[in-house]
């Protein structure tokens, strides 16, 4: 038995899970393991295993960029880097507004271990693969927007000993991001890396979109809203029917930010006319928004997210081994594509056409 074994079994014993039938899950891209908790009771729960100092340093409040950069593709990001504080309070947060986050019977955050209400299998993207009408399941999740939308969050998150600052998704955080397509795509494509002129361009193209991603940060942002994400729970009312995963690394934000991973998902396709109706539902329940500004800011920054999911996500991963991200990259690409029609965007357009030919976009 291994040290870290050891550590979770007598975490779960101190739980009052001691004798729970442990079933291995399927993980994701992160470095946490899942397990499903089975009770004597017949009971169901979720246990989560996020080993500490795994990934790199975290974002210290206040720290300057240059600091940033110094610890590490997270801090420079204001990712959670998997912080079992930032999951614990996150989703209290979540709860306490009337959303459907797990609720957590049990944490620890310095061993970064936590037992977690099972929200079940009911994930969007697999009721809509086996035909579920997707038109109900998209209203649900933009009313969840709207509902978090409604208020200010809160600087600093805290649920009982468990404490996390809510950062903002800053030009810094929104550059490091899109850059990463700069560093991984000509690796994965075959191409020249980009000279300097190239680069020196891309930054004064995509500096306005990072600004105007800062200037707009002003709601909770979940940051990987997606079909995959989110689970359907009928029996709830409202906003609530929709079950709430892997929210660790939200910031405040741009209220763009999550819709557009919603609606333009990297992992399925979503109809240009879904897309339209849903941002139309949005706005509609939000009428002071003005509108025109809102979608120029929702196309460029999901230009600037395609470009970092190519990049920091499909191209690296892809590199690294793991095949099954190529499957996405065509997707990504068109509606990388998509968005770069709007004349406000024509300068990355041509900047794309001209460094990334068609042959070089997988």
């Amino acid at each position: 038995m291994t040290d870290r074994e050891a550590l979770k079994r007598a975490f779960l014993q101190a739980a009052g899970f001691g004798a729970a039938v442990r079933e291995p899950m399927g993980g994701d891209a992160s470095t946490r393991l899942y397990e499903r908790l089975r009770t004597p009771a017949g009971e169901s729960f979720i246990f989560m295993d996020q080993p500490p100092a795994v990934e790199s340093a975290l974002c210290p409040p206040g720290a300057s960029a240059a600091e940033r950069m110094a610890l590490g593709y997270n801090a420079a990001s204001r990712l959670a880097a998997g912080s079992v504080a930032a999951f614990v309070t996150v989703a209290d947060y979540l709860r306490s507004l009337g959303l459907s986050a797990p609720a957590i019977p049990a944490y620890d955050v310095t061993l970064g271990l936590a037992v977690l209400e099972d929200l079940g299998d009911g994930l969007y993207a697999t009721l809509i693969a086996q035909g579920m009408d997707e038109v109900p399941l998209y209203e649900a999740a933009v009313d969840v927007q709207v509902a978090l939308h409604q208020q200010a969050p809160p600087d600093i998150l805290v649920t009982g000993d468990a404490a996390w600052p809510l950062l903002t998704y800053d030009t810094l955080a929104l550059k490091v991001g899109t850059d990463t397509f700069l560093e991984w795509w000509p690796k994965f494509a075959g191409l020249p890396e980009f000279g300097p002129a190239a680069v020196a361009e891309w930054e004064a193209l995509w500096a306005p979109v990072w600004v105007r991603g800062e200037a707009g940060a002003s709601v909770f942002t979940h940051r990987d809203y997606h079909a995959q994400n989110l689970i359907w729970l009928p029996q709830r009312q409202g906003p609530a029917r929709v079950g709430l995963l892997d929210f660790q690394d939200a910031l405040r934000g741009h209220p763009a930010w999550d819709l557009l991973h919603l609606l333009q998902d990297a992992r399925r396709d979503v109809a240009p006319e879904l897309e339209a109706a849903m941002l139309g539902r949005y706005l509609a329940a939000r009428p002071g928004i003005d509108g025109e500004a809102f979608l120029a800011d929702y196309r460029a920054l999901a230009a600037a997210n395609a470009a970092r999911i190519l990049g920091r996500v499909f191209a690296r991963q892809a590199l690294l081994g793991r095949a099954q991200y190529k499957a996405f990259m065509p997707r990504t690409w068109r509606y990388l594509e998509r968005d770069l029609t709007d004349p406000a965007l024509a300068g990355l357009k041509a900047w794309f056409d001209r460094h990334v030919p068609a042959e070089a976009r997988a």
